[in-house]
């Protein structure tokens, strides 16, 4: 009996595992990424692949018929419909706006709200709880400001005899007005990441400056505006993209007036979708939108990798 127990013992330490350590390490390495993956698959790489198909069809969301065009959608769009690139200009208008106002006005913030003074605190929340509230929200009161005589605004100007234009009903300031209200509400959270850039600078190299004699702007233009480089490469990509992603804003505020003078590519994308119920030229105008946003951020990694250099 005593051999037996032996032999059994003998032969089960003598088995070799079925995993081997490496491969058990990467098991559970994928089970712990799965969720992560699997969501990838189904709300990202699942739907891009979707309109990537849809962008080659002709397909009507009332009718559900699909027919395969190839490229006829992007043909459309880009040689035959010059409405695309009236709204492309737009686009491109609301970008140059909003981009560098709100990088310069949020580093400017930043400056400002770095050091701890009494009440830093409180002015850091105020700047920043626009980012945090429902855009729609916060579109629908700045239409109600913005209205023409009747607008708190006029009537503010016309205290001090400024008569004050109707800043949602006029091709000429329709836009200006959308790019202010937006960067008045998406200013909060480029400050809060220029915050946090200025308080990783080390004081000692700014002290050094200064028992060397330099003045402020020498400081600022040669020590903290070099050592913000990457931080601001992360908030002009993000910018960007988001002031190509504007929807919210014009949805509530002008609805693409007037005269489409408001009209960008993501609310383009949104009447041809859901309005004019044209899905495969919607899809289409999607993927544009997609290479246009991405050969943009790659020029901006490129030109400030150079400048970097």
């Amino acid at each position: 009996m005593t051999d037996i127990i032996h032999n059994l013992k003998t032969t089960r330490t003598s088995q070799k595992p079925w995993l081997t350590l490496k491969a058990r390490e990467m098991m559970e390495a994928w089970l712990f990424v799965s969720p992560s993956f699997i969501g990838f698959l189904i709300f990202f790489l699942g739907p891009l692949c979707a309109v990537v198909y849809y962008s080659l069809t002709e397909w009507n969301l009332l009718t559900q018929q699909a027919t395969f065009v190839g490229l006829r959608n992007f043909e459309n769009a880009l040689l035959e419909n010059p409405d695309f690139w009236h709204v492309v200009r737009n686009s491109v208008i609301f970008a140059l706006g909003l981009v560098p106002l709100n990088m310069a006005l949020a580093l400017t913030l930043a400056l400002a709200l770095s050091r701890p003074f009494f009440g830093v605190v409180f002015f850091r929340t105020v700047f920043f709880a626009p980012v945090i509230t429902s855009a729609i929200a916060w579109a629908i009161v700045w239409k109600f400001l913005l209205q023409g005589e009747g607008g708190f605004i006029n009537q503010v100007l016309a205290l001090v005899g400024i008569t004050g234009p109707n800043w949602l009903r006029e091709p000429g300031w329709a836009m200006a007005a959308v790019i202010i209200t937006r960067v008045i509400k998406m200013v909060g959270l480029n400050m809060i990441l220029y915050i946090a850039a200025l308080q990783a600078i080390p004081r000692d190299y700014e002290e050094a400056a200064r028992l060397e004699g330099a003045s402020r702007w020498q400081i600022f233009s040669m020590i903290t505006w070099p050592l913000l480089a990457p931080t601001t490469l992360v908030i002009m990509v993000i910018t960007t993209i988001g002031s190509f992603k504007v929807f919210d804003h014009i949805y509530q505020m002008t609805g693409g007036g007037p005269e489409n003078g408001t009209l960008v590519l993501a609310f383009y994308i949104y009447q041809q979708g859901f309005k004019f119920f044209n899905v495969g030229y919607a899809s289409t105008l999607a993927m544009i939108m997609f290479v246009i946003v991405m050969a943009l951020t790659i020029v901006q990694v490129m030109l400030r990798r150079k400048g970097m250099e």
